[in-house]
């Protein structure tokens, strides 16, 4: 880990999709004294925001350059295609990429997926983002096939979904620059792998002071043991055994 951070602010980036909220609520209960900012970054540009100092760590879409970035895969979303309403596709309950071969899919320039083109046929022009896509969608000019997230933060009422059941995955990571490895990264690790606030790896609160008076720690105290047997009771008795059989009194003469 590099030093103590300069700034006591924890910045996270997250790309369109992800879902920082869970986390960011665990962060607040946890160390409340320390503000965590988030910054919303398109997909194709957050991983230059990590390289900038812009962000301490990020919610990215993989892949990512591991020679730079240390990453942790966090989860893989379910692909769709989004289709008008009113589209054939929406009679079945999933598709396949055979089902597309001939329809227009759309590509849109910051595409998630890690492919030279999706299958179908294309579109005439890229349209530059996601949401241009979408547009085009609601206006019959193709389809468009993205992460379920995706779908879901641009719907329509106009549109809907159907799972692609053999199309890529996108895969989320929590990633940040391997050489800033900060002591609030490994916290905000800590909160993702869901480590508790007693981990040995997160920041934990002081513990008690255990050392009492002449150096006796409280580990060192031990329960008094039991006494040993000694043939008197403890009341001043003669000690005799339970078990033991009493003799009957002689009689006198």
């Amino acid at each position: 880990m590099t030093g103590t951070e300069a700034s006591q602010t924890f910045r996270l980036a997250y790309v369109p999709g992800a879902t920082p909220a869970k986390w960011v609520r665990i962060w607040n209960e946890r160390l409340p004294d320390i503000p965590l900012t988030l910054l919303a970054v398109p997909a194709d540009e957050a991983s230059e925001v990590l390289r900038a100092g812009d962000a301490d760590a990020g919610l990215l879409r993989l892949p990512v350059d591991r020679t730079f970035f240390s990453a942790i895969p966090l989860y893989t979303e379910t692909t769709v295609v989004m289709v008008p309403k009113d589209h054939l596709i929406t009679a079945a309950d999933e598709v396949s990429v055979e089902d597309l071969a001939e329809e227009v899919v759309l590509h849109p320039l910051d595409d998630v997926f890690d492919w030279d083109r999706p299958p179908g046929e294309p579109a005439f022009e890229r349209p530059a983002t996601t949401e241009d896509a979408v547009e085009l969608v609601a206006a019959g000019i193709g389809l468009l096939i993205v992460p379920q997230s995706l779908a879901r933060l641009h719907h329509r009422r106009d549109l809907t979904y159907r799972p692609l059941v053999d199309g890529p995955g996108s895969g989320v990571a929590l990633a940040w620059p391997e050489e800033a490895t900060t002591d609030l990264v490994e916290d905000f690790i800590g909160i993702v792998r869901g480590r508790t606030v007693n981990s040995s790896r997160g920041r934990t609160a002081p513990a008690p002071e255990s050392q009492g008076k002449g150096g006796d720690t409280a580990s060192a105290r031990r329960k008094p043991t039991a006494a040993k047997t000694t043939g008197r009771n403890p009341r001043g008795g003669s000690g005799v055994s339970k078990g033991a059989k009493r003799r009957k009194p002689r009689r006198r003469a």
